[in-house]
Protein backbone atom coordinates (compact mmCIF):
# COMPACT_ATOMS: atom_id res chain seq x y z
CA UNK A 1 0.00 0.00 0.00
CA UNK A 2 1.26 3.39 -0.68
CA UNK A 3 1.12 6.63 1.75
CA UNK A 4 1.16 9.95 0.54
CA UNK A 5 3.08 12.31 3.26
CA UNK A 6 2.21 15.50 1.58
CA UNK A 7 3.31 17.80 4.31
CA UNK A 8 6.31 15.51 5.01
CA UNK A 9 6.75 13.39 7.90
CA UNK A 10 10.14 12.79 10.35
CA UNK A 11 12.53 9.80 9.15
CA UNK A 12 11.16 7.52 11.89
CA UNK A 13 7.89 7.45 10.85
CA UNK A 14 9.30 6.38 7.16
CA UNK A 15 11.22 3.86 8.45
CA UNK A 16 8.58 2.44 10.63
CA UNK A 17 6.52 2.20 7.17
CA UNK A 18 8.77 1.00 4.88
CA UNK A 19 9.81 -2.04 7.71
CA UNK A 20 6.19 -2.89 7.77
CA UNK A 21 5.64 -3.04 3.70
CA UNK A 22 4.18 0.38 2.63
CA UNK A 23 5.52 2.39 -0.10
CA UNK A 24 6.17 6.28 1.12
CA UNK A 25 5.97 8.94 -1.22
CA UNK A 26 7.27 12.07 0.30
CA UNK A 27 6.28 14.13 -3.11
CA UNK A 28 4.77 17.52 -1.97
CA UNK A 29 1.45 17.90 -4.09
CA UNK A 30 0.23 21.10 -4.60
CA UNK A 31 -3.55 21.07 -3.52
CA UNK A 32 -5.50 21.17 -6.98
CA UNK A 33 -3.43 18.66 -8.09
CA UNK A 34 -3.89 16.29 -5.12
CA UNK A 35 -6.77 14.66 -6.55
CA UNK A 36 -5.23 13.14 -9.63
CA UNK A 37 -2.31 12.35 -8.24
CA UNK A 38 -3.65 9.88 -5.05
CA UNK A 39 -5.99 8.18 -8.51
CA UNK A 40 -3.09 8.07 -10.51
CA UNK A 41 -0.76 6.67 -7.65
CA UNK A 42 -3.41 4.50 -5.88
CA UNK A 43 -2.48 6.07 -2.66
CA UNK A 44 -4.13 4.77 0.34
CA UNK A 45 -3.16 6.76 3.37
CA UNK A 46 -2.78 10.54 3.01
CA UNK A 47 -0.64 12.07 5.48
CA UNK A 48 -1.07 15.60 6.31
CA UNK A 49 -0.39 18.66 8.66
CA UNK A 50 -1.38 22.41 8.61
CA UNK A 51 -0.72 23.01 4.82
CA UNK A 52 -2.65 20.30 3.02
CA UNK A 53 -6.59 20.83 3.17
CA UNK A 54 -8.89 17.11 3.04
CA UNK A 55 -12.15 18.44 2.27
CA UNK A 56 -15.16 16.65 0.54
CA UNK A 57 -13.54 16.77 -2.89
CA UNK A 58 -11.00 14.93 -1.72
CA UNK A 59 -12.66 12.28 0.15
CA UNK A 60 -15.36 11.99 -2.68
CA UNK A 61 -13.05 11.76 -5.23
CA UNK A 62 -10.59 9.18 -4.37
CA UNK A 63 -11.67 5.67 -3.83
CA UNK A 64 -8.60 4.84 -3.22
CA UNK A 65 -8.16 6.58 0.29
CA UNK A 66 -8.41 4.30 3.64
CA UNK A 67 -7.20 7.03 6.07
CA UNK A 68 -6.34 9.97 6.61
CA UNK A 69 -3.92 11.36 8.91
CA UNK A 70 -3.12 14.59 10.70
CA UNK A 71 0.70 15.33 12.17
CA UNK A 72 -0.35 17.31 15.24
CA UNK A 73 -3.56 18.17 17.39
CA UNK A 74 -6.16 20.22 15.07
CA UNK A 75 -7.81 18.48 12.45
CA UNK A 76 -9.94 21.93 11.07
CA UNK A 77 -7.93 21.51 7.80
CA UNK A 78 -9.82 17.86 7.63
CA UNK A 79 -13.72 17.00 6.92
CA UNK A 80 -13.37 14.60 9.66
CA UNK A 81 -16.78 13.46 10.18
CA UNK A 82 -17.61 13.32 6.45
CA UNK A 83 -14.24 11.32 5.76
CA UNK A 84 -15.71 9.19 8.54
CA UNK A 85 -19.20 9.19 7.12
CA UNK A 86 -17.54 7.60 3.55
CA UNK A 87 -15.99 4.95 5.64
CA UNK A 88 -12.36 6.66 5.52
CA UNK A 89 -10.45 6.00 9.06
CA UNK A 90 -9.11 9.66 10.50
CA UNK A 91 -6.13 9.62 12.87
CA UNK A 92 -3.69 12.35 14.38
CA UNK A 93 -1.50 12.36 17.18
CA UNK A 94 -2.88 14.33 19.83
CA UNK A 95 -0.17 14.08 22.43
CA UNK A 96 2.89 14.39 20.50
CA UNK A 97 3.90 17.81 19.88
CA UNK A 98 2.15 19.12 23.38
CA UNK A 99 5.67 19.72 25.23
CA UNK A 100 7.16 21.39 22.12
CA UNK A 101 4.13 23.96 22.47
CA UNK A 102 4.61 24.48 25.92
CA UNK A 103 8.27 24.89 25.64
CA UNK A 104 7.51 27.64 22.72
CA UNK A 105 5.36 29.33 25.04
CA UNK A 106 7.68 29.85 27.52
CA UNK A 107 10.49 31.07 24.94
CA UNK A 108 7.94 34.12 24.32
CA UNK A 109 7.15 34.10 27.82
CA UNK A 110 11.05 34.87 29.13
CA UNK A 111 11.54 36.63 25.80
CA UNK A 112 8.60 39.18 26.43
CA UNK A 113 9.35 39.73 30.51
CA UNK A 114 13.31 40.75 29.23
CA UNK A 115 12.17 42.81 26.59
CA UNK A 116 13.82 40.29 24.18
CA UNK A 117 12.32 40.55 20.52
CA UNK A 118 12.59 44.68 20.84
CA UNK A 119 16.19 44.09 22.24
CA UNK A 120 16.97 41.84 19.70
CA UNK A 121 15.30 44.19 17.08
CA UNK A 122 17.68 46.98 18.14
CA UNK A 123 21.04 45.77 19.26
CA UNK A 124 22.11 44.95 15.80
CA UNK A 125 21.19 47.96 14.66
CA UNK A 126 22.35 50.50 17.13
CA UNK A 127 24.18 48.68 19.53
CA UNK A 128 27.39 50.52 19.35
CA UNK A 129 26.00 53.98 19.66
CA UNK A 130 22.94 53.44 21.76
CA UNK A 131 24.18 50.95 24.12
CA UNK A 132 23.58 52.89 27.51
CA UNK A 133 20.07 53.84 25.91
CA UNK A 134 19.31 50.23 25.03
CA UNK A 135 20.50 49.05 28.73
CA UNK A 136 18.43 51.85 29.82
CA UNK A 137 15.09 50.67 28.26
CA UNK A 138 15.44 47.04 28.83
CA UNK A 139 16.09 47.44 32.25
CA UNK A 140 12.94 46.92 33.79
CA UNK A 141 12.01 43.64 33.55
CA UNK A 142 10.48 41.19 35.32
CA UNK A 143 11.15 37.22 36.81
CA UNK A 144 8.39 34.55 35.80
CA UNK A 145 9.08 32.72 39.77
CA UNK A 146 6.25 33.98 41.94
CA UNK A 147 3.71 35.22 38.99
CA UNK A 148 0.51 33.91 37.76
CA UNK A 149 0.15 32.48 34.35
CA UNK A 150 -3.39 31.98 33.50
CA UNK A 151 -4.51 29.45 30.85
CA UNK A 152 -7.49 29.18 28.75
CA UNK A 153 -8.22 25.73 27.80
CA UNK A 154 -6.54 23.11 29.84
CA UNK A 155 -6.13 19.76 27.89
CA UNK A 156 -2.95 18.25 26.58
CA UNK A 157 -1.04 21.39 25.63
CA UNK A 158 -2.46 23.18 28.60
CA UNK A 159 -1.62 20.87 30.69
CA UNK A 160 2.05 20.58 29.61
CA UNK A 161 2.16 24.13 29.84
CA UNK A 162 1.27 24.25 33.32
CA UNK A 163 3.85 21.79 34.26
CA UNK A 164 6.68 24.08 33.03
CA UNK A 165 5.33 27.23 35.02
CA UNK A 166 4.56 25.35 38.44
CA UNK A 167 8.19 23.93 37.96
CA UNK A 168 9.32 27.71 37.82
CA UNK A 169 7.30 28.03 41.07
CA UNK A 170 4.47 30.48 38.96
CA UNK A 171 0.96 29.69 40.45
CA UNK A 172 -1.06 28.48 37.91
CA UNK A 173 -4.87 29.12 37.17
CA UNK A 174 -6.98 27.72 34.79
CA UNK A 175 -10.49 28.02 32.57
CA UNK A 176 -11.90 25.08 30.38
CA UNK A 177 -15.70 24.51 29.48
CA UNK A 178 -14.90 20.93 29.56
CA UNK A 179 -12.95 19.98 32.45
CA UNK A 180 -13.15 20.44 36.24
CA UNK A 181 -10.24 19.65 37.42
CA UNK A 182 -6.69 18.06 36.86
CA UNK A 183 -4.17 16.30 38.44
CA UNK A 184 -0.84 16.83 37.18
CA UNK A 185 2.27 14.61 37.67
CA UNK A 186 5.69 16.69 36.99
CA UNK A 187 8.62 14.63 36.55
CA UNK A 188 12.33 15.08 36.92
CA UNK A 189 15.15 13.79 35.33
CA UNK A 190 16.05 11.47 38.60
CA UNK A 191 12.58 9.91 38.03
CA UNK A 192 10.75 11.60 41.23
CA UNK A 193 7.89 13.37 40.60
CA UNK A 194 5.76 15.93 42.65
CA UNK A 195 1.85 15.99 42.14
CA UNK A 196 -0.88 19.35 41.79
CA UNK A 197 -4.15 19.44 41.95
CA UNK A 198 -5.60 22.41 40.03
CA UNK A 199 -9.21 23.12 39.85
CA UNK A 200 -10.26 25.12 37.01
CA UNK A 201 -12.33 28.43 37.56
CA UNK A 202 -14.34 30.73 35.30
CA UNK A 203 -12.84 32.55 31.98
CA UNK A 204 -13.36 35.96 33.66
CA UNK A 205 -11.03 35.07 37.48
CA UNK A 206 -8.76 33.78 35.07
CA UNK A 207 -8.44 37.01 32.48
CA UNK A 208 -8.17 39.50 35.82
CA UNK A 209 -6.03 37.53 37.94
CA UNK A 210 -3.00 36.51 35.63
CA UNK A 211 0.26 38.29 34.84
CA UNK A 212 0.72 35.87 31.98
CA UNK A 213 -2.40 34.11 29.99
CA UNK A 214 -1.32 31.30 27.37
CA UNK A 215 -4.48 30.46 24.63
CA UNK A 216 -4.30 26.26 24.47
CA UNK A 217 -8.12 25.84 22.77
CA UNK A 218 -8.92 24.30 18.99
CA UNK A 219 -10.00 26.72 15.72
CA UNK A 220 -13.44 28.90 16.84
CA UNK A 221 -16.22 30.23 14.97
CA UNK A 222 -15.46 33.51 17.36
CA UNK A 223 -12.96 34.85 18.63
CA UNK A 224 -11.99 33.51 22.21
CA UNK A 225 -10.27 37.33 22.92
CA UNK A 226 -11.71 40.25 22.03
CA UNK A 227 -12.29 43.54 23.23
CA UNK A 228 -14.02 42.91 26.44
CA UNK A 229 -11.55 39.83 27.87
CA UNK A 230 -8.79 42.87 27.21
CA UNK A 231 -10.43 45.11 29.00
CA UNK A 232 -10.85 42.68 31.83
CA UNK A 233 -6.57 41.97 31.92
CA UNK A 234 -4.01 43.48 33.65
CA UNK A 235 -2.19 46.58 32.29
CA UNK A 236 0.99 44.68 32.69
CA UNK A 237 -0.38 41.47 31.16
CA UNK A 238 1.01 39.52 28.61
CA UNK A 239 -0.77 37.33 26.19
CA UNK A 240 0.36 34.19 24.01
CA UNK A 241 -1.71 32.25 21.61
CA UNK A 242 0.09 29.10 20.18
CA UNK A 243 -2.96 27.34 19.46
CA UNK A 244 -4.80 27.87 16.54
CA UNK A 245 -4.95 31.54 14.12
CA UNK A 246 -8.62 32.99 14.36
CA UNK A 247 -8.72 32.51 18.53
CA UNK A 248 -7.59 36.10 19.24
CA UNK A 249 -9.10 39.14 17.61
CA UNK A 250 -5.93 40.57 15.89
CA UNK A 251 -7.24 43.75 15.62
CA UNK A 252 -8.26 44.38 19.56
CA UNK A 253 -5.22 43.36 20.51
CA UNK A 254 -3.12 45.79 18.59
CA UNK A 255 -5.81 48.32 19.84
CA UNK A 256 -4.92 47.14 23.43
CA UNK A 257 -1.55 47.50 23.47
CA UNK A 258 -1.76 50.62 21.83
CA UNK A 259 -4.22 51.93 24.82
CA UNK A 260 -2.15 50.45 27.55
CA UNK A 261 -4.90 47.71 28.43
CA UNK A 262 -1.82 45.24 28.18
CA UNK A 263 1.91 45.37 27.97
CA UNK A 264 2.23 43.19 25.33
CA UNK A 265 1.63 39.56 23.06
CA UNK A 266 2.91 36.64 21.51
CA UNK A 267 1.57 34.79 18.87
CA UNK A 268 2.77 31.65 16.51
CA UNK A 269 -0.57 31.52 14.86
CA UNK A 270 -2.34 34.33 12.97
CA UNK A 271 -5.73 34.99 11.55
CA UNK A 272 -4.02 35.34 7.97
CA UNK A 273 -1.42 32.62 7.51
CA UNK A 274 1.25 32.71 5.64
CA UNK A 275 0.81 36.38 5.37
CA UNK A 276 0.42 38.38 8.60
CA UNK A 277 -1.68 41.60 8.95
CA UNK A 278 1.54 44.09 8.74
CA UNK A 279 0.48 45.80 11.76
CA UNK A 280 1.67 42.88 13.69
CA UNK A 281 4.63 42.32 11.71
CA UNK A 282 5.91 45.58 13.10
CA UNK A 283 4.36 45.94 16.59
CA UNK A 284 7.35 46.10 18.68
CA UNK A 285 5.24 45.00 21.72
CA UNK A 286 4.66 41.57 20.09
CA UNK A 287 7.11 38.79 19.98
CA UNK A 288 6.26 36.47 16.75
CA UNK A 289 7.35 33.08 15.57
CA UNK A 290 5.87 31.78 12.15
CA UNK A 291 3.89 28.69 13.37
CA UNK A 292 6.18 26.75 15.11
CA UNK A 293 4.78 25.46 17.76
CA UNK A 294 5.59 21.40 17.07
CA UNK A 295 8.56 22.04 15.05
CA UNK A 296 11.27 20.17 16.91
CA UNK A 297 12.93 17.09 15.72
CA UNK A 298 11.84 15.42 19.02
CA UNK A 299 8.25 16.83 18.18
CA UNK A 300 8.46 15.66 14.78
CA UNK A 301 10.23 12.38 15.70
CA UNK A 302 7.13 11.38 18.07
CA UNK A 303 4.12 12.41 15.42
CA UNK A 304 6.07 10.30 12.41
CA UNK A 305 6.36 7.05 14.59
CA UNK A 306 3.34 7.40 16.14
CA UNK A 307 1.74 8.17 12.52
CA UNK A 308 3.43 4.72 11.46
CA UNK A 309 2.16 2.76 14.26
CA UNK A 310 -1.69 3.60 13.92
CA UNK A 311 -1.64 3.14 10.04
CA UNK A 312 0.27 -0.39 10.83
CA UNK A 313 -2.31 -1.02 13.28
CA UNK A 314 -5.24 -0.39 11.10
CA UNK A 315 -4.23 -1.95 7.55
CA UNK A 316 -2.23 -4.76 8.81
Amino acid sequence: MKVLANDGIATSGVIALKDAGFDVDLTTVAQDELINYINDNKISVLLVRSATKVRKDIIDNCDSLKIIGRGGVGMDNIDVEYAKEKGIRVINTPAASSHSVAELVFAHLFGMARFLPDSNRNMPLEGDIKFKQFKKSYAKGIELRGKTLGLIGFGRIGQATAKIALGLGMKVIAFDPFLDAANLEIEFYDHQALFFNINTISKEEVLKESDFISLHVPAQNDYIISTNEFELMKNSAFIVNAARGGVIDEVALIKAIEENQILGGALDVFENEPTPEIQLLMNSSLSLTPHIGAATGEAQDRIGTELAHQIIDILN
